[in-house]
């Protein structure tokens, strides 16, 4: 086999490499079909390089660049995102809705914060639909204040 033949054997290896990396993204067969892609040209220039003991020494020299590179570019296209999870103290100053009763000194009451419901307590009862401000996390339930002109709530059960 000679050094043209083996270009274009990795030539064609590599575009097949970016085209699966197309159908299934994730940055894993970018830097080696880029690499391949590039001994494969530069095999089909100079065909006595790729079978000479250069071949190797040219494949890293490409890896190393390419790979910071790919993953440069692929940080700028896709920034990191904030975690998906909620913790209780991220929901200090958040506002929500009560959907069951909140009464003071239990933890049966319930307020919806964005689209998560929690345990809650608070100092005074607080009926269903009232706005509440979270005031402090304690675990997995939150203590909260009302706010706005939702009307008082007899005391609870």
């Amino acid at each position: 086999m000679t050094g043209a033949e083996l270009g274009l054997i990795m030539i064609i290896i590599g575009i097949i490499l970016l085209l699966a990396e197309i159908f299934a993204p994730g940055a894993f067969m970018v830097v080696p079909a880029t690499v391949l892609i590039i001994l494969g040209a530069i095999g089909m220039i100079a065909p006595d390089i790729l079978l000479s003991w250069w071949s190797p020494v040219i494949a890293v020299l490409l890896i190393v660049p390419m790979t910071l590179i790919t993953v440069r570019m692929y940080q700028k296209l896709s920034p990191p995102m904030p975690p998906t999870t909620t913790v209780a103290t991220s929901l200090i100053g958040q506002e929500g809705i009560v959907v069951t009763e909140v009464c003071p000194n239990n933890l049966k009451g319930k307020v919806k914060i964005q689209s998560d419901v929690w345990s809650a307590t608070a100092d005074q009862a607080i009926p269903v639909g009232a706005k509440v401000l979270v005031v402090h996390s304690e675990g997995v339930h939150v203590r909260v204040k009302k706010i706005g002109d939702a009307p008082a709530s007899p005391e609870c059960k």
